[in-house]
């Protein structure tokens, strides 16, 4: 429970949302005073167009254009009384704005409508009542809707998680796993339920508690409904591999979106929101494995196969120290964040067994942008010999091409060998390499620790297990890198040096 000042501040805090949506929807009410025909034509367009509803009653709430993927959302809910919708989206995208606030408003606003009787549900009673005070102190302080619309203020303060509305309608705000046995308004079940982001970081790393959420929602929070009739609606992220959002999302008849912040073409799904540039610029701040799980529904969790606590950074050797150096890559054809990842690594092998990713390259782009990888490695290691290796059934007129193009532009060609190798199933590749992870024999570059390359291939790591969804392209060129040079020590008849100290990484 809060405290005195807490309830003091919080209380200050709700009294300035009221004065500020009075003080943004005061002018236009004031303005739309000129004409009923003109007020008429508003109405009828804003109950049918939901892109236009939201710019004309919520600009200070819509400060960019409503998205397609939230028009289809909102014209779903509205349009299916009996809705079953699991909406997945990254965080950042608007889903708790548009779903738990301007929906609700939005079903109101349609003529001859059934009055709500709506439950709010999210991780805890604060969480939820934080949500449902937004919704109250729209419906109680913007001017222009209530104006259009008529719905005033009814009884219940924002404090208390539970208010009205002068049409009969009733908002109830509840914690994840709290009772909702018995909630009527007049006679009327509860027709409208939104579970807003009810999974955090805690809860699914638990599965017998995720059950446990999972058949609450669909067993007592479900059940205040009058036999199912109604709308029954979770939004969120995909923060955990194992989450009430998944479970749901898997439920037949449940309709199903996923937005992620980057389309399939690598760009931003929100484009009239988010740029490019500034995707970018979060996905290298917070790294990688944390984007694809905030933003692309995509959480990599430490996998069955490598763990964590073997996956080292250390120093790495004089180029000239090590036996042999390998580039080895693994191209995908389609440059798209639904397709697979390219992944270029270079990797060198000690006097005494062990390889040391010098560098790492991962990332769903160009073929060009794969080329100039290369170009990379080629200054990375100056004069010092190596290999680049490429899977023969890659090495196409396309990708040779582009090479070539590249090559002549800077003066030098990339002598790229195609790997020939009758590889084996790659699961079983790739698993092989355990052994030398657990025993401390790979060793990943220091100084990058925390690129976008070397937390790619970390994150591909340990996400790697049977059936997952996660990508393995780096880890299985990191395989091929490896297979060739311990065949290339093989087949010279050359033995490992015994390290003088046991714990040497070197």
């Amino acid at each position: 429970m809060a405290s005195a000042a807490r309830r003091k501040q919080q209380e200050a805090e709700w009294q300035a949302l009221c004065s500020y949506i009075q003080e943004q929807t005061r002018h236009l009410s004031d303005s739309s005073n000129a004409s009923a025909l003109e007020r008429e034509k508003r109405v009828s367009k804003t109950r049918k167009d939901y892109g236009a509803f939201v710019s004309t009653y919520f600009p200070h709430l819509a400060t960019k254009p409503t998205a397609k993927f939230q028009k289809e959302a909102a014209n779903y809910v509205l349009n299916n009384e009996r809705a079953r919708a699991c909406f997945e989206w990254a965080r950042g995208h608007a889903k708790s704005t548009h779903i738990s606030l301007i929906e609700p408003m939005w079903i109101l606003a349609q003529e001859n409508h059934v009055p709500l009787t709506m439950v709010l549900v999210s991780k805890s009673l604060e969480a939820a009542k934080q949500l449902l005070s937004d919704l109250q102190a729209e419906l109680e302080n913007n001017e222009l809707y209530k104006a259009d619309f008529g719905i005033g203020k009814g009884d219940g303060i924002w404090s208390d998680g539970r208010f009205t509305t002068s049409d009969g309608s009733m908002f109830i705000a509840l914690g994840r796993g709290q009772s909702p046995r018995g909630i009527k308004k007049s006679g009327r079940r509860v027709n409208y339920i939104v579970i807003d982001d009810i999974d955090d970081d805690e809860l699914v790393l638990n599965p017998s508690r995720v059950k446990k959420v999972t058949d609450w929602c669909l067993s007592a929070l479900y059940g205040t409904m009058d036999a199912g009739r109604g709308r029954f609606v979770l939004v969120g992220n995909r923060i955990g591999k194992n989450s009430v959002l998944g479970n749901i999302a898997k439920r037949p008849g449940f309709h199903h979106t996923v937005v992620n912040m980057l389309d399939k073409n690598g760009n931003p799904t929100w484009k009239e929101n988010f740029t490019k540039k500034e995707v970018e610029e979060i996905r290298k701040e917070i790294g990688e494995r944390l984007f694809q799980k905030e933003y692309m529904n995509n959480p990599i969790e430490e996998g069955t196969i490598f763990e964590k606590k073997d996956i080292r950074y250390g120093k790495m050797l004089p180029l000239r120290e090590y036996r042999a150096i390998v580039a080895y890559t693994d191209p995908s054809w389609k440059s798209s964040t639904k397709n697979d990842y390219k992944g270029t690594v270079l990797v060198g092998l000690t006097k005494t067994g062990k390889y040391h990713v010098l560098l790492a390259f991962g990332d769903q782009t160009k073929v060009s942008v794969m080329v100039k990888w290369h170009y990379e490695i080629r200054e990375f290691v100056g004069d010092t010999p190596l290999k680049y290796y490429m899977e023969a059934n890659f090495m196409q007129d396309m990708l040779l091409d582009e090479f070539r193009r590249v090559g002549e532009e800077v003066g030098v060609q990339i002598p790229i060998t195609g790997d020939t190798r009758n590889k084996p199933d790659k699961f079983g590749r790739i698993e092989a390499m355990q052994p030398l992870f657990q025993r401390g024999d790979v060793i990943f570059n220091e100084e990058f620790e925390g690129e976008q390359g070397f937390e790619v291939l970390e994150n591909q790591l340990l996400g790697f297990e049977k059936g997952s969804k996660v990508h393995d392209d780096l880890p299985d060129a990191l395989e091929s890198a490896i297979y060739k040079l311990s065949n290339r020590i093989r087949t010279s008849g050359h033995r490992y040096k015994a390290s003088a100290r046991t714990n040497n990484h070197y």
